[in-house]
């Protein structure tokens, strides 16, 4: 696939070895993000990620995101927010040129109201939460939504469990494909009892779904504790990935401060024509500005791959 025309490596080089001290003190914008400034790849931050740097105000997280550089911006809690600030959000994500990416389809928790049980109630639950990620997702131009389909229910075999989330996500489908959204999947790492754990189960049940309203969220942090081997395993379900998310580990952190070669990762997935949005789903290793100071420069330094 013939690579998009982003930043070139030696201005990435340039900003990273400028230190940090002017970018941190920039004032936020109201201006499309520059590409003198912009990375590689559509990293998406959290808010609370550079909430010492910018204040506690979301529109003034947002804006200093977009001044450091972040195309996009991910928020797992946006069917919580009340209307107006999600009509806010969506107005300053237009208006910075930056990306929203997922927010989670609300079904009571990753572990709760399992559709891998096949009861009505549940999958009513599930449904509910999809009619309302279209509504959320209008309001600040979204494409994407995660869905974890619960725990086991270990009294069933797990080939009738399998059949009953697929027969689940195909009705989720029927609510967000006319509507141009996908909801991703997610394989956790967080508990044993979880459902859906590997990329090859993920990619075996978009398969069996069949629709491009359903597609994987590979996590690669959860994906290294549960099987590893991920750039191999990232090539083998390449067509079935419509997100990434990280995080290192062990810790969860910002990328270098683990055992993920995370420089790789980004190249390889940008050399593969990868052009959607990687989720900054983790914490700040460090706290405060100095923190986010880190965390900024990491990115720089994971960014800085050759093309």
């Amino acid at each position: 696939m013939k690579r998009r025309n982003f930043l070139k490596n030696t201005a990435a080089s340039s900003i990273a070895l400028s230190g940090l001290g002017s970018v941190m003190g920039a004032s936020a914008s109201e201006s499309v993000i520059s590409n003198d400034n912009a990375f590689k790849l559509n990293y998406a931050p959290h808010f609370g990620m550079f909430r010492h740097s910018a204040g506690d105000d979301l529109i003034d997280q947002l804006k200093f995101m977009a001044d450091q550089g972040f195309t996009a911006f991910e928020d797992n809690g946006m069917t919580g927010r009340d209307v107006a600030t999600q009509e806010k959000i969506g107005e300053t994500l237009e208006k910075l040129g930056m990306t929203m990416g997922v927010f989670v389809v609300p079904k009571g928790g990753n572990m709760a109201n399992t559709l891998a049980a096949g009861k009505k109630e549940h999958v009513d639950i599930f449904l509910e939460g999809c009619r309302q990620s279209v509504e959320v997702a209008k309001r600040v131009n979204a494409k994407w939504m995660t869905v974890v389909p619960g725990a086991f229910e270990r009294w069933l075999p797990i080939g009738v469990q399998t059949a009953n989330v697929i027969e689940a996500l195909r009705r989720g489908a029927e609510i967000l494909e006319p509507h141009g959204l996908t909801m991703v999947l997610e394989p956790l790492s967080d508990s044993p009892d979880l459902f859906l754990q590997t990329s090859d189960q993920t990619y075996m049940i978009c398969k069996a779904v069949n629709s491009p309203a359903c597609k994987i969220l590979y996590d690669i942090y959860h994906l290294q504790k549960t099987e590893g081997h991920l750039i191999h395993n990232i090539d083998l379900t390449w067509d079935e990935i419509a997100y990434f998310q990280l995080g290192d580990n062990p810790g969860r952190n910002e990328p270098t401060t683990g055992e993920i070669n995370y420089k790789n990762i980004f190249k390889h997935i940008y050399n593969k024509g990868f052009s959607g949005v990687v989720g900054m789903e983790h914490g700040n290793s460090e706290p405060g500005i100095e923190g986010e100071k880190k965390l900024i420069k990491a990115y720089r330094e994971v960014d800085a791959f050759e093309v």
